[in-house]
């Protein structure tokens, strides 16, 4: 997709920024729009700095236009992405009015983690151009968007999305079912719901259930899905490892009393000091520069190989 498209974003937080980033890097017009001044004060800077962290030439940025005017930011928008807080009722206010007030050939999407699209969409005049964009966090960093069909959305719409984020060097999978947390979180949600209940249960310590999963599975996910992984087992050994763990595995239909007794005493993760474990200013600090380092030097990588692999075929 060569046309350089108007591609309005909704919320100048680290989400935002970060999707307002790959379209920027993509030559595409993007408007970034926010309530708080002050966010889209800094979202220039912040695009800036995502650039160069990706060793990319930061004057993309001149691409970016921040609005504090929503109807300024959405005008003749080509789509509209959406990365408000995970508030339901926000998000529904807003397509509410990106319904009636953007023009009927507008792709419109909600970068929602979990909430069915459908909720979101209820209501609306036009819920045929209404769809998942699920980014992850930090767009800038990781390839993979979900873009979720829900029931209404027309396959033309799905394919318009799909074909955009493949051309902004993205990887968009396509979510055929409006299912609450779709792949990606299902799939991530499943395995914490096991690890609180390993902890909780007194099998191990936060620090340990770590471990396993980092320096154990968690090395190969990168190049191996769970199911290639059966695949090269065999079906038969997973089949007969699922016969003795299945009817062992927490299957605890809400949210666990173990999480639910951290969270009532304010024991909330980092940001207190305290969740799992203990943190220390140092070590909250020291985990979130080796999870940005580990995931930019891995972006750093995927576009060098995409520029070589473009150099190849177009020698001349």
């Amino acid at each position: 997709m060569s046309e350089k498209l108007r591609i309005a974003v909704l919320g100048a937080g680290r989400m935002g920024c970060g999707i307002a980033q790959v379209f920027c890097a993509a030559d595409h017009r993007v408007f970034l729009y926010d309530i708080d001044s002050r966010s889209l004060e800094r979202a220039p800077e912040t695009i800036r700095g995502y650039c160069q962290l990706l060793e990319m030439d930061p004057s993309v940025s001149q691409n970016l236009r921040c609005k504090s005017d929503l109807e300024a930011t959405i005008a003749d928008a080509d789509v509209v992405i959406e990365a408000v807080p995970e508030r339901l009722e926000l998000k529904r206010e807003i397509f509410a009015y990106l319904d009636v007030s953007t023009s009927r050939r507008a792709i419109l999407a909600t970068n929602t983690s979990a909430i069915p699209i459908a909720e979101i969409a209820a209501n609306l005049k036009t819920p045929d151009r209404v769809l998942g964009m699920h980014f992850w966090n930090p767009p800038h960093l990781v390839p993979l968007v979900e873009v979720v069909q829900a029931s209404q959305t027309r396959p033309d719409v799905v394919e318009r999305a799909m074909a955009l984020l493949a051309s902004a060097g993205m990887s968009p999978v396509h979510v055929r079912r409006d299912i609450p947390g779709f792949i990606g979180n299902r799939l991530q949600h499943a395995l914490k719901r096991e690890a609180i209940a390993l902890v909780a249960t007194g099998v191990c310590d936060a620090l340990t259930l770590d471990r396993v999963v980092k320096e154990g599975f968690g090395a190969r996910l990168a190049v191996l899905g769970p199911l290639e992984q059966s695949d090269l087992v065999g079906l038969d050994l997973t089949l007969a490892i699922h016969e003795t763990l299945m009817p062992d595995l927490d299957c605890t239909r809400e949210p666990h009393p173990y999480l639910r007794a951290k969270v009532a005493d304010g024991k909330l993760g980092i940001k207190a000091g305290v969740g799992f474990r203990s943190w220390t200013t140092q070590e909250a600090a020291a985990t979130q520069a080796r999870l940005d380092q580990h995931l930019a030097q891995t972006a750093r990588q995927r576009l060098r190989e995409k520029q070589t692999n473009h150099q190849s075929r177009n020698p001349g």
